[in-house]
């Protein structure tokens, strides 16, 4: 019998980790190819991680809540065939388990005391300095036995010296090494008191008044996540927003006149959102530096213009399912895409890989009436776009006899972009080309 690692699959870019929200199987139970084994849980989807193989699940490593990092083995499934290469490892650690020494037993016994007193007191998600620690970091400390102290004395090379996954696997590695190496009372306390010394003062949230006329409402999970991301956004980038008012009374004339039929002959109801996103799409490729991410110092120019499309969910939330290669889709090939995808975002039926990869997106504020709004950048990308309600408004139109005003359909388009690395002028130069494209529109074209 071959063991087979049941591995948490990765999610997209700025996912790396996810909260087992159930499992779908039991140990001993039987497990067919691509059947799903555990329902995880993300800042960005919830979905369902299937099997590769064939077998019985006979060992389960994660608890239902638990957050998992990306890559780790979650379960253990049995399958028919020879025995794995790991297998064999684990048997001849046992043919040569009689030959260790008493000593060396003794020596790892008071080792395993030693983490389990540690491990009795849980770590807090913030030290007393007011550093913080990932239930992933906080998670591996426990199970190794290392202390609040001992954290305070990693050097992290996260964001704000936040000790990260690599920063703590890399002291248990030189801990181990360097057991032998006994250290003085006096040398430890400097360590973790120059540490302190070096924490940058945490503001910390005013408290909330709460009197017994007040409802106190739990937060969801992914409420929580989202809340995290928006403010890690603010954080990362320099917000810079551009407004322009676009005239689209040629678009609404020509989709009255033409969505009977093109419902009709393609049996997809035909809104002002695919029109919308595949001028967005066009205007990415006329400024292709709007479709990029910052890594480090330098700027990657992404290849693929895949266009997030922001969907509000039934439960308040929010979800961004991804268009692929958006610039080449012609109107029909993107109503298809959008109308499929905002109806499985509602329905909690997208997948991972449909939420990922997004280079730019697309916010429909005016769907709730609003006429404009300043969204957030979805991080990693460097801009987001936020279309505002289309309005029936009384406009000044040129003519050759002379101005007069008349009624037309105008709508406000905001621009929010990362003033790090996209300037005014390209950010302004975006929206104004895609007001021209807009506001030439041909009502007398085919779909």
């Amino acid at each position: 019998m071959a063991r087979f690692e049941l591995k948490l699959p990765k999610m997209g870019e700025s996912v790396a980790e996810a909260t087992i929200t159930s499992w779908l199987k039991e140990v001993g139970d039987s497990i067919e190819l691509d059947e799903a084994v555990v329902e995880i849980a993300t800042d960005k989807v919830d979905s369902e991680v299937p099997s590769e193989v064939e077998g019985t699940l006979v060992e389960i490593l994660f608890e239902k809540d638990a957050v998992v990092g990306v890559g780790e083995t979650i379960a253990i499934i049995e399958t028919e065939g020879e025995g794995s290469p790991e297998d064999n490892v684990q048997e001849k650690v046992a043919e040569t388990k009689g030959t260790v020494e008493v000593s060396d037993i003794q020596e790892v016994e008071k080792t395993i005391e030693k983490a389990v007193e540690v491990k009795a007191t849980p770590i807090a998600k913030t030290s007393d300095s007011g550093k913080f620690y990932s239930p992933l970091v906080r998670n591996i400390a426990e199970t190794e036995g290392v202390s609040m102290d001992e954290l305070e004395a990693i050097v992290g090379s996260g964001k704000d010296g936040r000790v990260t996954k690599d920063d703590i696997l890399g002291y248990l590695e030189n801990r181990g090494s360097s057991t032998k190496t006994p250290t003085t009372q006096q040398e430890k306390p400097k360590v973790v008191e120059a540490k302190k010394n070096e924490q940058k003062p945490v503001a910390k949230a005013a408290p909330v008044s709460v009197n017994g006329g007040d409802e106190i409402i739990e937060m969801s999970r992914m409420g929580k996540l989202i809340a995290k991301h928006m403010v890690d956004s603010v954080q990362t980038s320099a917000h810079v927003q551009s407004f322009i008012e676009i005239d689209v009374t040629n678009i609404v004339k020509w989709r009255n006149k033409v969505k009977d039929a093109f419902f009709k002959r393609e049996g997809e109801k035909l809104t002002f959102t695919p029109i919308l996103m595949q001028a967005v799409a066009s205007t990415i490729k006329k400024y292709p530096l709007i479709n990029i991410q910052v890594k480090g110092d330098s700027i990657v120019k992404k290849k693929n213009i895949n266009l997030g499309m922001a969907a509000a969910l039934p439960d308040g939330n929010l979800i961004v399912p991804v268009i692929k290669n958006a610039d080449q889709l012609n109107l029909v090939g993107m109503t298809k895409s959008v109308n499929d995808l905002a109806n499985r975002a509602r329905n909690n039926a997208l997948k991972p890989d449909e939420i990922q990869e997004g280079t730019y997106t697309v916010t429909n504020v005016g769907s709730f009436g609003s006429v404009m709004g300043t969204p957030i950048i979805n991080q990693p990308q460097v801009a987001i776009l936020a279309l505002g309600a289309i309005r029936k408004v009384p406009a000044v139109i040129e003519t050759p006899e002379g101005d007069f005003i008349g009624i037309r359909q105008k709508m406000f388009v905001s621009h929010s972009y990362d003033h790090r690395v996209v300037n005014g002028a390209l950010g302004g130069m975006f929206i104004k080309t895609l007001k021209e494209t807009l506001e030439a529109w041909d009502v007398n074209q085919d779909f």
